[in-house]
């Protein structure tokens, strides 16, 4: 049985960071690209950043240069850095792996003064 459990959201303020964390079990970590999607109220799903098994990275326009995505296959845990949070950061970040196109559950990130 696939899971992803992400973990290290909360309430920041601007200008501030938080890491995510999204640990998987059921699946054969390192051959899989991971992912870190969020979904704001009222709006879309939308990529935030990718890794794949080879570490190959890619980031959505809106986060690059502010946003690190990360793994490590010992642990079997992806990671999203995220420094100089905005207020439209805030969403719900869930962690994807693909193949298989599997989720987690969400971890809510709320930047806010």
């Amino acid at each position: 049985q696939v899971q992803l459990v992400e973990s290290g959201g909360g309430l920041v303020q601007p200008g501030e960071s938080l890491r995510l964390s999204c640990a998987a079990s059921g699946i054969a970590f390192r051959a899989y690209t991971m992912g870190w999607y969020r979904q704001a109220p009222g709006k879309q799903r939308e990529l935030v950043a990718t890794i794949s098994s080879g570490g190959y990275t890619n980031y959505a326009i809106s986060v690059k240069g502010r946003f690190t995505i990360s793994r490590d296959n010992a642990k079997n845990t992806a990671y999203l850095q995220m420094n100089s949070l905005k207020p439209e950061d805030t969403a719900v970040y869930y962690c994807n792996a693909v193949p298989g196109d599997h989720w987690g559950q969400g971890t809510q990130v709320t930047v806010s003064s």
